[in-house]
Formats: structure tokens, C-alpha cells, sequence
């Protein structure tokens, strides 16, 4: 009965052990398709919001940024929150929209991964608890699966192909 034991070969790698290899690979690189699709995300809607896309930043009107604060208002989880965006609609939608390519742009190119993460969890979680608290079932809203989303960003960073990796070698390159 053969058991599967693995033998090494000449350069160390074991005869059968691609499959091996490969899963080591792809676990290394697990969370890079997640970092492109919330960069890109994160990038498109800041971006979107700034160039008046589904929402626009005016204090009021159809469609506004003012508008969709004050209809979230009674149904949102903490309601003081709206009423400080409130104070200012137009600066609070700014924040957010150059928040979200700030964060988009940090996690795309992996520089201050854990931080940029962090921004968009906590971005995530703002527009949870207002914007989309009142969404039932819960599933069918978006911010909490963002939120969710960010989250192994912010435990793991951005090891691999990101900024924070290059500057890490170079680190070790000039460490004796």
C-alpha cells in the first residue's frame, strides 16, 4: 500500500511536490487579488464622488450628498455621526472621496499597507453604521462585507509585490 512518501531529488525539491510548491505559491499570494479588487474599488468610488457620479457633493438637491445624509439619518445606527457630517455635508463627502483614493491608492501600491487598511476598514465601518445599517437582511449591504474584507489587509499588510516589501530588503540590504 503506497503512502505517498515524498523522496528528494539532487536539488532538494521532493518528487511530487509541485502540487506542494504550487500551494505554497498561491498562499503567498492569496491576498493580492483582494488588495486589487478594494485598491481599484476604493479608487473608482473617491474618484467617482469627486466627479459627480451617483452622488453628488452639494449640500442639497437631488441626488446630493446633503440628501442622502438626511434621509440615513433616523435609520442609521448612530445617529450623532450623521449629524456631524451634517454640519457640513460638501466636507464631509471631500473626506471621504479623497479617503477612499488615498486608501485605494496606498493598498494598490502597498505603501503603508497595514495603515491604508485600516483607513478603509474604518471607512468601511463609518459608512456601515449610517448608510447602509438600516439594509435588511444585512447581507444584502455592501459596507459590512467591505468591512470584512479589509480585515485580513489590516492583520497581514502588504508583504508582497508592494512598496512596503521593497522598502523592507532595502532595510536588510543596509543592515550589517
Amino acid at each position: 500500500m503506497a503512502h505517498g512518501n515524498l523522496t528528494r531529488t539532487r536539488g532538494g525539491a521532493a518528487t511530487g511536490g509541485g502540487l506542494r510548491s504550487l500551494k505554497e505559491t498561491a498562499g503567498r499570494y492569496a491576498l493580492l487579488p483582494l488588495r486589487v479588487f478594494l485598491g481599484v474599488t476604493f479608487v473608482y468610488a473617491g474618484f467617482d464622488k469627486m466627479t459627480g457620479g451617483t452622488t453628488t457633493l452639494k449640500a442639497s438637491g437631488s441626488g446630493s450628498i446633503g440628501e442622502l445624509m438626511h434621509s440615513v439619518r433616523d435609520s442609521s445606527a448612530i445617529p450623532a455621526l450623521v449629524d456631524l457630517a451634517l454640519k457640513s455635508p460638501v466636507g464631509f463627502g471631500y473626506a471621504i472621496a479623497i479617503g477612499e483614493v488615498a486608501v485605494g491608492l496606498g493598498i494598490l501600491v502597498g505603501l503603508l499597507g497595514r495603515l491604508a487598511a485600516l483607513g478603509g476598514a474604518l471607512i468601511s465601518l463609518s459608512l456601515w453604521l449610517t448608510v447602509s445599517w438600516a439594509t435588511t437582511p444585512y447581507y444584502y449591504g455592501n459596507d459590512l462585507a467591505y468591512l470584512m474584507a479589509w480585515l485580513p489587509l489590516v492583520l497581514a499588510g502588504t508583504p508582497l509585490l508592494s512598496a512596503d516589501a521593497w522598502l523592507a530588503s532595502r532595510r536588510r540590504l543596509r543592515t550589517p
